[in-house]
C-alpha cells in the first residue's frame, strides 16, 4: 500500500486548529502528516501556501506555539509528525533547543529545503541524531544520479522527491515526468521515497506512485482549509478519495 503524507500550514484557519486538523489526517487514513512552520518569505511554495503562511502568522502561529500545541496531543498520535519550515526561524529559536522541543512534542522528523547538505553534516548532523530526530532531503528532476545518492546518504525517513521544478501547487508541473521516476526508483537508495509537488487527486496520486513508496499532498488539502467553511468535512472526504 502507497503511503499518503498530508501537508498543511499550522495556524489556519484559526490558531488552534492544529489538534483537530492532525487527529481529522489520523483518523480519516493517512500514514504521515508534514506541519509547515509558517514564515514570512517561504521561497519554495507556491500562492496558496504562502498565503496559508500570511494567514498563520496574522493570527498568531509561532514555533513554540505551534510546539506547545503539539505537545499536548503527542499521546493520541500514532502516525509519524514531521516539521516543514526554513532554517532561519529555527535558528532564531535556538537549534539545539528547537530539537529537543520537537523530541518532548513528538514530532518524528524535520525538512528545512534551505538548509545546504555541507552545513547540515558540518553543524546539525549530531545533534539530529542526539534527539532521534530524522532529517528528509529534497530531489528535483535536475538532482544528478550521484547528488541523489549523497543526499539520500544523509536523509533519513523518507527523501523527498519533486515531482517538477517548480513551486509546490504549480497548476502547470508536469506531474509524471517517467524518466525521472524511473530513474529515481532505479537507484539503489537507503529510504523510501515520497513524491511531492502537484498532487490533487486520487488519479494523480496513483501516478506518480507507481515507481515510488508514497506521495504528498498539500496545496489540494491547504486550500480546502483555506476555502471551506464546512472544512472539517471536506477534508475528511479529500483523504477518503485518496486512500479510498
Amino acid at each position: 500500500m502507497k503511503k499518503l503524507n498530508i501537508y498543511f500550514t499550522a495556524g489556519i484557519p484559526q490558531l488552534e486548529d492544529t489538534a483537530d486538523i492532525i487527529k481529522l489526517i489520523q483518523d480519516s487514513g493517512a500514514d504521515m502528516i508534514e506541519i509547515g512552520m509558517p514564515y514570512s518569505d517561504p521561497v519554495a511554495d507556491g500562492p496558496v501556501i504562502q498565503k496559508a503562511h500570511e494567514l498563520a502568522l496574522q493570527n498568531g502561529m509561532t514555533i513554540e506555539k505551534l510546539l506547545s500545541q503539539l505537545k499536548a496531543i503527542k499521546d493520541e498520535i500514532r502516525i509519524p509528525i514531521i516539521l516543514m519550515g526554513y532554517i532561519n526561524p529555527v535558528l532564531s529559536f535556538g537549534f539545539e533547543r528547537f530539537c529537543a522541543a520537537c523530541s518532548e512534542s513528538g514530532v518524528s522528523g524535520l525538512i528545512l529545503p534551505d538548509l545546504p547538505p555541507i552545513e547540515f553534516e558540518k553543524n546539525y548532523q549530531s545533534v539530529l541524531k542526539q534527539y532521534n530526530l530524522n532529517f528528509t532531503f529534497l530531489v528535483t528532476p535536475e538532482t544528478s544520479d550521484e547528488r541523489m545518492m549523497y543526499l539520500d546518504s544523509l536523509s533519513s525517513g523518507f527523501l523527498y522527491a519533486v515531482s517538477s521544478s517548480s513551486t509546490t501547487g504549480n497548476e502547470n508541473a508536469v506531474l509524471k515526468n517517467e524518466n525521472y521516476l524511473s530513474r529515481v526508483a532505479s537507484l539503489p537508495l537507503k529510504n523510501p521515497v515520497m513524491i511531492g509537488f502537484g498532487i490533487k487527486s486520487k488519479e494523480d496520486f496513483e501516478n506518480v506512485t507507481e515507481k515510488a513508496d508514497g506521495g504528498i499532498i498539500g496545496t489540494a488539502f491547504v486550500n480546502i482549509l483555506l476555502q471551506d467553511k464546512d472544512w472539517k468535512k471536506s477534508a475528511i472526504d479529500f483523504i477518503h478519495s485518496i486512500k479510498g
